[in-house]
C-alpha cells in the first residue's frame, strides 16, 4: 500500500514542497497540506502503517528521520532538531516513540 492510495499526488507534492528548506518542517501544517487532517481515522491509521517501517507499531526516530521520504521518494531527510520536535509534539507518553493514538492526536491538532 502506498500514500498515494489515501492522499493525492498533488496534495502530497504540494505539501513536500512547503517543508524543501531545512528546519521548515512543521507537523501540523504538513498533515493540513497533504490533506491528511481531512481523512477518516482509518485513513489516518492507513497512513501511519505505511511510515511505521518495522510494523512494531510505533514510530521511533529513525523512522521520523525519513518521514518525508515516505510520501516523496526524492524528499529531503528530517533534521535532528525537526525530528526532536515532532516526537516532543506528538509523545504523549515520553516513551520516545509515536503509536497510532498519538499519531492520530497530531494529525488532528
Amino acid at each position: 500500500m502506498s500514500l498515494s492510495s489515501v492522499l493525492s499526488a498533488d496534495a502530497i507534492d504540494s505539501a513536500i514542497k512547503g517543508c524543501q528548506a531545512p528546519d521548515s518542517f512543521c507537523p501540523k501544517k504538513f498533515f493540513q497540506m497533504c490533506g491528511l487532517t481531512k481523512k477518516s481515522s482509518q485513513d489516518v491509521k492507513k497512513v501511519f502503517s505505511i511510515l511505521d517501517n518495522d510494523a512494531n507499531g510505533f514510530i521511533e526516530e529513525d523512522e521520523l528521520k525519513l518521514f518525508l521520504q515516505k510520501f516523496s521518494p526524492g524528499a529531503r531527510a528530517l533534521t535532528d532538531k525537526e525530528v526532536k520536535d515532532f516526537l516532543s509534539a506528538a509523545d504523549d507518553d515520553s516513551d520516545g516513540r509515536i503509536g497510532v493514538d498519538e499519531f492520530q492526536a497530531v494529525v488532528s491538532s
